[in-house]
C-alpha cells in the first residue's frame, strides 16, 4: 500500500496542485488590476485636470467638458494599458485593438455623461463644484469598472490556457 507524500500542513501534496493554477489566475488578476488601477489613476487625473479646465475655466458645458477630458484620457490610457498592464496578453491586431478600445470606451463614456448629465440637467447641480466633481468621479468609477470587464474580454484576450489545451486533445 502506496501512502500519499504529506506536505508541510499535513495535507496530501496533490491536492496543492489543484490550487496552484487558480492562485496564479487570481495573482495574474491582481496583478493586472494593480497595473490597470495605477494607469486609470493617471486618466482620472488627466479627466478631472482637462474638465476643470473647460468646464470651470473656458465655460464650455459640462457633459462636453467630460467627453472631451475623457478622450484625451483614453489615448494615454490605450497606451499605457496596451503597453504595460495587457502586455502579456495576446495580440490580436492593432487596428482591432483601437476599434474595440474606442468602441468600449464610447460605452464607458456614456455612462459617465449621464452622471455628470444627471446631475447638471436633472438636479441642476451644474454650477455647484464639488456636486459636479462627485458625478464626474462618480461616473469614472462606475465607467472603469465596465472598462476592466470589457477590455480583458474583448480588446486584450488571454493567451490560451496550454494545460486546457492540452487536456482536450
Amino acid at each position: 500500500m502506496q501512502r500519499a507524500a504529506v506536505g508541510s500542513a499535513g495535507y496530501p501534496r496533490r491536492r496543492a496542485s489543484f490550487a496552484w493554477p487558480r492562485y496564479g489566475r487570481r495573482r495574474q488578476l491582481a496583478a493586472e488590476f494593480a497595473k490597470f488601477a495605477v494607469i486609470g489613476g493617471t486618466g482620472v487625473l488627466i479627466t478631472n485636470a482637462v474638465y476643470d479646465l473647460l468646464d470651470m475655466h473656458c465655460g464650455i458645458g459640462p457633459v462636453e467638458s467630460a467627453t472631451v477630458a475623457t478622450v484625451v484620457a483614453a489615448i494615454g490610457t490605450y497606451l499605457g494599458n496596451r503597453y504595460w498592464s495587457f502586455r502579456q496578453r495576446q495580440r490580436t491586431g492593432v487596428v482591432r485593438e483601437v476599434v474595440i478600445f474606442a468602441v468600449l470606451n464610447g460605452i464607458g463614456l456614456l455612462i459617465q455623461d449621464a452622471t455628470v448629465a444627471f446631475n447638471s440637467y436633472v438636479l441642476d447641480l451644474g454650477h455647484h463644484e464639488l456636486a459636479a466633481f462627485i458625478a464626474l468621479n462618480t461616473g469614472i468609477v462606475l465607467a472603469t469598472l465596465f472598462r476592466f470587464w470589457s477590455y480583458r474580454r474583448f480588446v486584450w484576450v488571454a493567451p490560451p490556457d496550454t494545460a486546457r489545451q492540452s487536456a482536450s486533445i
